[in-house]
C-alpha cells in the first residue's frame, strides 16, 4: 500500500486551498510532489485536460466545499459512495478523491515515460460524477487511533516471527530500508495546513503500520516454512492492512468531517 497516496496529497492540499490557508500555486506544487506533472481530464466546461491550479479553482466554482479520499480494495469499497462506474474506476486505481458539494470525483491514471534511469511520472485525474451519499466504512479519528494501536502490535508480532536472519539479504535490506524510512519520516509534515494534530498522529501511525505490513508480506518466507504457515501469516496481516487503510482515510477526511459537524 502507498504510504502517501496521490489522492491523499490532492485532498489534503485541496482542503487547505479551500480553507484559504495556502495559495493555488503552493497547493499544486505540493500535490505534484516528485511527479513530473498532473492534469485533470473531464472537468465540466473544459474540453481538454487542464492543469491542477485551474482544476482546483474550477472545482471550487462548481461548489466543492471539501475533498475526501477513498482507498478501496477488492471486497472493501472504503470511502466510496457510488455510482458503480466510479467505484469500478476507483477500485482499479486503488484510490480516488470525492468532492463534497459538487457531486464529482477524481481517479488518477499514472503514466511513466522516459528512458531507463530517467523515468518521469505523469498523472491524469479523470473527473467523473459521483453519488452524494455517506462514504463506506470510514471510521472516526478516535476509532481509527484505537484500532491502530492494536494493529501495530499485531503487525510487529508477525514481523518478528519472520526469522529475518534466515530469510537472507533481501529481507535484511527491507528491514534496514523500513527503519531508515521511519527515521526520515519522523517530524516531517505529513498533512497540509489546517489539519488537527490528532489527524497527523493517526496518519503517521497508519503509514508505519502499512510499511510493516508491506515488509512482512513481500520479503521472503521468513519463519513461514510451510504453505499452511504462510497462509496463516497472510490471514493475520490482511485485517491489519485494512485497519491501516481505514485510518489513512479517516485522517485525510478529518477536516471535511469537522466542517460538516459545525
Amino acid at each position: 500500500m502507498l504510504s502517501e497516496p496521490r489522492a491523499g496529497r490532492l485532498a489534503a492540499w485541496g482542503n487547505a486551498l479551500i480553507a484559504h490557508l495556502v495559495s493555488p500555486d503552493d497547493a499544486a506544487v505540493a500535490i505534484v510532489g516528485e511527479d513530473a506533472v498532473h492534469r485533470v481530464e473531464g472537468l465540466p466546461g473544459e474540453a481538454a485536460p487542464v492543469g491542477l491550479t485551474l482544476a482546483l479553482g474550477r472545482l471550487r466554482a462548481l461548489g466543492a466545499v471539501g475533498l475526501r479520499i477513498a482507498l478501496p480494495a477488492p471486497g472493501h469499497p472504503l470511502g466510496l459512495s457510488g455510482p458503480p462506474e466510479f467505484n469500478a474506476r476507483a477500485l482499479e486505481a486503488e484510490e480516488a478523491v470525492i468532492c463534497e458539494g459538487a457531486a464529482l470525483g477524481l481517479v488518477p491514471e499514472v503514466y511513466e515515460a522516459g528512458p531507463e534511469g530517467d523515468v518521469h511520472v505523469e498523472v491524469v485525474w479523470h473527473c467523473l460524477p459521483v453519488r452524494e451519499a455517506p462514504p463506506a466504512d470510514v471510521p472516526s479519528l478516535g476509532e481509527a487511533e484505537r484500532e491502530l494501536a492494536e494493529a501495530l502490535r499485531d503487525a510487529t508480532e508477525v514481523l518478528t516471527r519472520l526469522d529475518v536472519a534466515g530469510s537472507g539479504p533481501v529481507a535484511e535490506a527491507a528491514v534496514a530500508a523500513y527503519r531508515a524510512r521511519a527515521e526520515r519520516s519522523s517530524g516531517r509534515e505529513v498533512l497540509a495546513p489546517g489539519y488537527p494534530p490528532r489527524a497527523v498522529r493517526v496518519l503517521e501511525l497508519a503509514q508505519r503500520v502499512g510499511m510493516l505490513v508491506s515488509l512482512a508480506s513481500e520479503n521472503g518466507h521468513g519463519g513461514a516454512v510451510s504453505a499452511s504457515e504462510m497462509a496463516a501469516r497472510g490471514d493475520a496481516l490482511r485485517p491489519v492492512e485494512r485497519v491501516a487503510r481505514r485510518a489513512q482515510v479517516a485522517a485525510y477526511n478529518s477536516v471535511v468531517v469537522e466542517r460538516g459537524m459545525r
